[in-house]
């Protein structure tokens, strides 16, 4: 598909989004700055299936975001992503992804990756982050930009489906509080191949990313309790 198509959908997607966001989700997002102009990596923790559109929607950039290719398959979704240009990661190839994120870095876009790699555990916490987010930082010079995602767990509605006749299990969230915080950009310089610093990039990546979820979460509790309080004395 040409750039003009991929723009066109996009225009046509966001508003879309955004609109359910605005409605069926109580949205609350902190920038600690402003998102810097030109290439940039958006790296965010990963509670529930609808994050990269949810984030997506919410920093106001187009994003070029690399999602597992099993939403690829998907129908009606996995047109959609390929249309608009988002990135496949199969994990027998993850070098194609990475040359395909590289490209669109050094032509100045965002991109967005989920260092997790999956779905965070449903009963809390977050998985060990991959060091692929460190391998981009590194071989473009782009900031890493660490978002922290907060959401009610207990809301994600685990639905099942069978995709290329597989059983699969989509983690959606449909309706609630979803608090986001947008941390500072982080910037790293260093040889992408070389093992220790990748991993000491990742984690420390990751460790803002923490930071970032834990202080959405700490404003998404005291939300709940302001609104459980109000009930209370009803």
């Amino acid at each position: 598909m040409s750039n003009i198509s991929e723009i066109a959908l996009y225009g046509v997607s966001v508003p879309i989004v955004r609109t359910y966001a605005g409605t069926l989700l109580h949205t609350d997002v902190v920038k600690h700055a402003e998102l810097p102009k030109g290439a940039k990596i958006i790296a965010a923790n990963h509670p529930s299936t609808g994050d990269p559109f949810f984030v997506a929607s919410m920093i106001h950039q187009r994003c070029f975001i690399m999602i597992e290719n099993l939403l690829f398959q998907v129908p009606v979704l996995g047109t959609y992503l390929r249309r608009s240009g988002h990135i496949s990661i199969q994990h027998d190839n993850n070098q194609t992804a990475m040359d395909a994120a590289l490209k669109h870095l050094k032509a100045g876009h965002t991109v967005m990756i989920f260092p997790e790699g999956l779905i965070s555990p449903s009963d809390g916490g977050f998985n060990p982050v991959h060091t692929g987010v460190a391998r981009l930082a590194l071989a473009s010079g782009a900031p890493v930009i660490p978002v922290g995602i907060a959401i009610q767990r207990e809301r994600i509605h685990h639905i099942p489906s069978i995709v290329r006749g597989e059983k699969q299990v989509g983690h959606w969230y449909l309706k609630g509080p979803y608090a986001m915080t947008v941390g500072r950009p982080l910037q790293f310089t260093g040889d992408p191949d070389d093992r220790e610093l990748t991993r000491s990039v990742a984690d420390q990546t990751m460790r803002r990313i923490i930071e970032m979820a834990t202080e959405s979460e700490l404003r998404l509790n005291r939300t709940l309790g302001a609104v459980s309080g109000i009930f209370d004395l009803i």
